[in-house]
């Protein structure tokens, strides 16, 4: 397995089976990271970056399709919905709710490889087919739509939490965004201390010196600014 392999999220409260998805996935070459429910799925989102979401509908607390709802109201990480209930109706509410794909339970693990594989292989192809958006600055490249940023050829790894603040900021580029509003990002920690700690990560991760920054720039009694060159 490389850091390449595609990360999946699995959201089951049923612990067997978690665990055995986690296993058998992982032993197809998939990066794989669990979570009982959709409050810890929510822990780990702010942490990680994931390709796609494996997640069961009937779990206790906030249900499958309520969480795939709320998550699409701040991402388009694909979603493949799992459940005991194979009606039409059942399919159809996940489909409006915003998942990528359906598989009833009780399934054969290779069926749910193939179908991993092919919401992948359709994420990837519309993505390639949609226009990028790529903000540069000094020797990095900032894809908004991926979140993702390179400096070169080098990709530099982000959390969720980290993209989405870098993202608020370059798209006010050159302009300052105060703290309070950056600390409405969907995977901001909701304070504005949050927000300063996040700025000194990336700073660590961007910048040639954080002590002077260059990009990741601080105004006074203003914010923060993402300065292009």
């Amino acid at each position: 397995m490389t850091a390449e392999a595609p990360h999946i999220l699995v959201v089951d409260d049923d612990n067997r089976l978690r665990e055995l998805l986690r296993k058998y996935l992982t032993d197809k070459g998939f990066r794989v990271t669990a979570a009982a429910d959709a409050r810890q799925a929510r822990e780990r989102l702010a942490g990680l970056a994931f390709d796609l979401i494996v997640c069961d509908i009937m779990m206790p607390g906030e249900s499958g399709l309520q969480f795939t709802q709320s998550l699409r109201q701040e991402s388009n990480v694909p979603i493949l919905l799992l459940t005991a209930m194979s009606e039409a109706q059942h399919r159809i509410a996940g489909f409006e709710q915003g998942a990528d794909d359906y598989l009833a339970k009780p399934f054969e693990p290779r069926e749910l490889v193939l179908r991993i594989q092919s919401v992948l292989r359709r994420t990837r192809d519309s993505e390639a087919q949609a226009p990028r958006r790529l903000l540069r600055f000094g020797p990095h490249a900032f894809d908004l739509d991926r979140r993702e940023l390179k400096r070169g050829q080098d990709e530099i790894r982000l959390t969720t939490a980290e993209a989405e603040l870098l993202a608020a900021l370059a798209q006010r580029a050159g302009q300052a965004v105060s703290r309070e509003e950056l600390s409405q990002q969907p995977s901001a920690e909701g304070s504005g201390r949050a927000v300063d700690v996040q700025i000194t990560r990336l700073r660590r991760k961007i910048e040639p010196d954080p002590r002077f920054p260059r990009y990741l720039q601080t105004v006074r009694g203003r914010g923060y600014m993402l300065r292009l060159d």
